[in-house]
């Protein structure tokens, strides 16, 4: 076989030789009956993974390390570490998202399949760019948009792509909605006057980072007050934009939050959609966490005015069960999503105005992405919309159930309402001030991450440490979450 190998590698072509490597190493990296073995035992440690974390034979979340100690652990690994353990190792020592006491970020619980998909995906490596490097992947990513679109009532006009996560998409949402709304080039031109957007003080931060990389600066964000549930305050969108436009500034977009992510607040899209339209802005939803609500009967009213919006982004990798990083960006209008970048690199496409969807290096920031699409397709291939239902439905029911706990226990103060799975609350002390009880919430918190049992987060809102639960684990139930307000209770005395 080594002969054979060797002898391949070195055959003369009509325009030279193609030189030897180390073909034994080579060998080694493809062989298949490695492979093979290796593939059954990380399945194998896999599944033991899910049954120990969901069945919680495994009793921690997490083995806390702290971050010097954690490098200098794989520093000694990667010159002495046994290669049989690595894969042990990376499950024993990263936060685990399938156990029912993980309550803490906005990272999604993955269906088993979808590492079967992921695999899949980084096998064939199909960059997607052009047709030829992405066949199966640009046809699927195609019917996926479609019916994404379709479920946010969305015409035939409509269209989009999926792409590496929801600040990316918020940022090629704002894009072509300068391109849109602006009449200036700035594309190639660059500025000429000061442009600005409106968005929440409770948005996610990208939305702030994606106006600063289009370099509209401070003044271009223009920050609308949250009410008392922290949601955007309606009431004051022509106030904001007055004076805005009275600085000068051209408005040309205002953005939704579907939900904030401090609290998983819902703005009221449909008074935002009524606002964008007297003003001819760009109205865009940022949905990355709470758009899946959208599959929910039961709260897919949330959503109410988004079919209004010129773009939607929603992320797979938070409520939808998929791995990160998959997000998908919707148009009203496909051509939007067509003409947002308008260079192209004259080696990969022709210059067409046709609607090439199969080339999808026309209409997002990357070139080369992941075969994502396979995660969404299989997905509802295999289990049917009804799936995104069930589990939206369930997260949001377990939030609401939670918080009523919380104000039947006087220990506790719940900062709002909750509207979707995010949920802030925190401890009460008689006899301290607001600065000591956001030290003894923060105390807390550090000393629950170190135990490991549960993991969960914690967030400022106006001057008050909170601490946050985003209930993604399908398994957790009430009974894990009174455990963890007895925890927290413990840990508060001890404190």
């Amino acid at each position: 076989m080594g002969g054979f190998f060797y002898a391949c590698l070195l055959y003369k072509c009509s325009r030279g030789y193609i030189y030897p490597m180390n073909e034994s190493l080579l060998e080694k990296a493809f062989s298949t009956k490695d492979f093979e073995r290796l593939g059954k035992e990380v399945l194998a440690e896999i599944s033991g993974h899910l049954q120990r974390t969901t069945q919680e034979t495994q009793t921690k979340t997490l083995v806390w390390n702290p971050p010097e100690n954690e490098l200098d652990f794989w520093e000694k690994f990667l010159e002495d570490g046994n290669q049989t353990d690595f894969f042990k190792e990376i499950l024993n020592r990263t936060t685990h998202t399938h156990h029912p006491k993980y309550v803490g970020h906005q990272v999604g619980v993955t269906a088993p399949i979808t590492v079967l998909t992921g695999m899949l995906s980084n096998l064939l490596n199909n960059g997607m760019a052009v047709y030829e490097m992405g066949m199966s992947p640009n046809a699927i990513e195609r019917i996926v948009i479609e019916k994404l679109g379709k479920k946010f009532g969305y015409g035939a006009d409509a269209g989009g792509f999926l792409t590496s996560g929801g600040t990316l998409a918020n940022l090629t949402a704002l894009l072509s909605a300068r391109k849109a709304k602006v009449a200036h080039d700035v594309w190639n031109e660059g500025h000429t006057k000061p442009l600005g957007i409106m968005v929440c003080e409770e948005a996610h931060y990208c939305v702030d980072r994606a106006a600063k990389i289009m370099g509209l600066g401070e003044q271009g964000i223009v920050k609308i007050p949250a009410n008392t549930n922290f949601a955007m305050d309606t009431n004051q969108l022509e106030t904001f934009y007055e004076e805005s436009v009275s600085k000068g500034i051209q408005i040309f977009a205002i953005v939704g939050s579907a939900p904030s992510t401090a609290t998983g607040a819902y703005d009221n899209l449909k008074t935002i959609a009524q606002f964008a339209q007297k003003h001819k802005l760009w109205f865009h939803v940022d949905g990355a966490h709470g758009g899946a609500a959208i599959y929910s009967k039961k709260y897919g009213f949330l959503l109410d005015g988004a079919q209004e919006a010129d773009s939607i982004v929603i992320d797979g990798h938070k409520m939808m069960l998929m791995p990160t990083i998959t997000t998908a960006l919707l148009f009203k209008e496909r051509k939007h999503s067509e003409h947002t970048f308008s260079q192209k690199a004259d080696y990969l496409l022709d210059d067409t105005t046709e609607d090439e969807w199969y080339n999808s290096g026309r209409r997002t920031f990357e070139c080369t992405k992941t075969m994502m699409c396979l995660h969404w397709f299989a997905l509802l291939k295999f289990y049917g919309e009804k799936l995104f239902d069930n589990y939206v439905s369930r997260q949001y029911d377990l939030a609401k159930d939670f918080a009523q706990t919380i104000k039947e226990n006087p220990n506790f103060e719940l900062a709002t309402e909750p509207m979707s799975n995010i949920l802030c609350f925190r401890y009460l002390k008689p006899g301290l001030n607001n600065g000591e009880l956001n030290s003894l919430n923060a105390s807390i918190r550090q000393t629950l991450l170190e135990d490991g049992e549960f993991y969960l987060v914690q967030t400022k809102l106006r001057g008050s440490l909170y601490l946050r639960t985003t209930l993604m684990n399908p398994f957790t139930t009430v009974k894990h979450l009174n455990l963890l307000l007895v925890k927290i209770e413990a840990t508060a005395i001890a404190c």
